[in-house]
């Protein structure tokens, strides 16, 4: 049981679970029914493999920042165990994203090929926020395509899912300035800076904000939910000041991402193809 909780911890099971629950209940809105199952367990095996991926490359930065939390730099679990099961999530992930039909199929994939890019390289180098920019944008793109007819989604929800990933991928890195810099992880965000990442981060949150408004017409649950993300826009450059409020401010992004995604589900799946 050690082995197999560590397995699932190196998953980053919390991230893997919200983006699998976020796919799911924008796929049920919009009218998938019972294939949003295939689409959950595709989008999951998607996540475990990039998580796995994630905690497999890094685990010499992890063990060199002492990271107690991630299970192979602790000792829980080996690094060719997780390696392994990085490698065969992947796979298992190709007939299970086709299954859904080709389009939305090759757009998941390029969505976790993107990620692992990042896992493998694109993570210290100035282009570490594109995998986030393009896999975020092709969630409605996966999901569109998967209806009848494969329709294309509204260029405002693709927009608005890069700015969410951008948001969520500057603001993860708040927190780990000090790790970052000691295994010398030189992504964008490390570059500018924690200060200039927040102004970031925020700045897309209230850009995400402001197309899910526009994406639906204004109906009341959005822009309930645009006043949250800009208030979390707001709030965020006060809370890097303290470095014990810079994990909060990622929790901050990915709340205010699941209220808009909320919102977006509350105001009708039909707001996902253009009219």
């Amino acid at each position: 049981m050690g082995t197999l909780s560590a397995l699932v911890r190196a998953t980053h099971a919390l991230p893997s679970l919200a983006v699998t629950a976020f796919f799911t209940a924008v796929a049920l809105s919009a009218g998938l029914g019972a294939r949003s199952a295939l689409l959950a367990v595709a989008v999951l095996a998607g996540q475990a493999s990039i998580g796995w991926a994630n905690d497999y490359v890094d685990a010499w930065r992890d063990r060199a920042a002492a990271r107690r939390d991630k299970p192979v730099a602790a000792g829980e679990v080996s690094d060719r165990l997780v390696g392994g099961c990085a490698a065969g999530a992947l796979v298992a992930n190709v007939p299970l994203s086709l299954a859904l039909g080709w389009r939305p199929g090759a757009s998941h994939l390029v969505a976790v090929g993107w990620a692992w890019l990042y896992d493998l390289k694109l993570k210290e180098t100035w282009a570490s926020w594109l995998p986030f920019a393009v896999s975020f944008g092709l969630v409605p793109v996966i999901v569109a395509t998967a209806l009848p007819d494969s329709p294309l989604p509204q260029a405002t929800l693709v927009a608005a899912g890069s700015c969410c990933g951008i948001a969520a991928h500057f603001a993860n890195t708040i927190g780990d300035a000090a790790d970052d810099a000691l295994t010398d992880v030189r992504g964008l965000p490390q570059r500018i800076g924690p200060a200039a990442s927040t102004v970031v981060a925020s700045t897309f949150v209230a850009a995400a904000s402001v197309l899910l408004v526009v994406a639906t017409d204004a109906a009341v649950p959005a822009v309930v939910a645009a006043v949250v993300g800009l208030g979390a826009a707001l709030v965020m450059p006060l809370l890097v000041r303290r470095a014990s409020g810079r994990h909060v401010a990622f929790r901050l992004v990915i709340a205010a991402v699941a209220v808009l995604v909320v919102a977006f589900v509350v105001s009708g799946g039909d707001h996902l193809v253009a009219g």
